[in-house]
């Protein structure tokens, strides 16, 4: 489960912040949405390792949206249904969902069926190994951990580049503070230890002193940092 990026599509604001609380503290990368057009968009726009998607939704359902969603994507869909929607779950299935939870769930079913499917997904699907990114003028190489902007060599330590490095993977995504605490500082994140702040801090005023403007990683308040 840990480095996952899930996206919670949940019109209940109370159930999808716990769902998100929850598995970001096992060290996912939560995205949430509570409408239905706004969450297809997400799934669309970004790539998720898996979505937990509500079928009650506002302005198009969940199963309108999985049907929409797999004529484009076959992103790992797990239904949250209504305890005894037979028929809800049997349609999500015939749509393509990959697994269902009934509501009312325990949370610690929740998350090991969520940790089970993540498993199997990656069982079959070839392994990534992206050795170089570049985004316009900027560049990073992991193997020797080589930073460049308009052909400016920039130092950063393993740990900003660990950073840098899931800012830019991620584009556009916001990532939360506790998955770039776990994922580059390897702890969980506290929200009295600064250390994370600091590093970002750093990265920026390297970046923006060989010319990169400022806004390029931005704080997403309460939430964490984006690299646009």
């Amino acid at each position: 489960m840990f480095n996952s990026r899930i996206l919670i599509i949940e019109d209940d604001a109370f159930l999808g912040e716990k769902v998100s609380q929850l598995l970001e503290s096992k060290g996912c990368f939560t995205e949430v949405y509570r409408d239905g057009e706004q969450g297809l968009l997400a799934a669309l726009k970004s790539s998720f390792d898996l979505i937990l998607l509500d079928i009650m939704l506002p302005s198009i359902n969940g199963l309108k949206v999985l049907s929409l969603l797999r004529k484009e994507r076959q992103t790992p869909v797990m239904m949250l249904t209504a305890l005894g929607a037979e028929e809800d779950r049997i349609k999500g299935l015939s749509f393509g969902a990959d697994d269902y939870l009934p509501k009312p769930f325990n949370f610690t079913e929740m998350s090991l069926r969520v940790d089970a499917l993540l498993r199997r997904t990656l069982q079959n699907t070839p392994s990534k190994n992206v050795l170089t990114l570049e985004d316009d003028f900027l560049s990073l190489t992991r193997m020797d951990h080589q930073v460049t902007y308009q052909s400016h060599a920039i130092d950063l330590t393993p740990i900003q580049f660990k950073l840098l490095w899931l800012l830019v993977e991620n584009k556009s995504s916001t990532l939360s503070k506790a998955y770039l605490s776990q994922s580059a500082l390897g702890k969980p994140h506290n929200q009295y230890d600064r250390s994370l702040d600091m590093h970002i801090s750093r990265i920026r005023k390297k970046l923006v002193s060989v010319g990169m403007p400022s806004e390029h990683i931005t704080t997403v308040h309460g939430k964490g940092y984006c690299y646009r």
